[in-house]
């Protein structure tokens, strides 16, 4: 069973819909196109608040001209080994100024939910029971120190001058 997760915890409710051939949104609830789908649909109404799914061989730089209508982008994790969705929250968030919700769904596991948490994800389909486990526990992983930049904030810490502290470096 998928669960949605945001840094406030588990969401009741979720209102959010991948439509595929079998399963379409109902009365009450949103639909999230494939990317393709959504290109033809955006340009048949001028609605706001359409939801949109990458998968990792898309083009996110095709939906830039669509940016303000797009309530929700969920990014596919396929599989933990596949990061091409960490790229595609990057160029959403640091290039193409994306400031709504962008959703990790997939394989979505424990280890990797800090590392998405910087790259501009803010809420999760997560399916696997030991990171659903995990995060209703508030045990997230993570690692004081980076060397990357990134589309948030890191706290500050005290260690060498050459690891980054921040998005910016210092």
């Amino acid at each position: 069973m998928t669960k949605i997760w945001k840094e406030t915890g588990f969401v009741e409710g979720d209102i959010w819909v991948t439509e595929t051939e079998e399963r379409k949104a109902g009365e009450g609830e949103k639909a999230i196109l494939p990317l393709d789908a959504f290109l033809e649909a955006v340009g048949e109404t001028n609605d706001v608040g359409l939801g949109v799914y990458i998968a990792p061989a898309d083009d996110v730089k095709k939906l830039e001209p669509h940016l303000d209508r797009i309530a929700l982008i969920a990014v596919a994790f396929p599989a933990f080994n596949d990061g091409r969705g960490f790229s595609h929250a990057t160029l959403l968030r640091e290039r193409l100024g994306y400031t709504g919700e962008l959703r990790a769904v997939g394989d979505v596991l424990i280890d990797q939910v800090p590392l998405m948490l910087r790259t501009g994800f803010d809420s999760f389909a997560v399916t696997n029971p030991v990171a659903q486990r995990r995060l209703a526990e508030n045990c997230l992983t993570g690692v004081a120190q980076r060397y990357q930049p990134t589309a948030r904030e890191s706290e500050a810490v005290g260690g060498f001058s050459w690891r980054r502290l921040g998005s910016t470096g210092a």
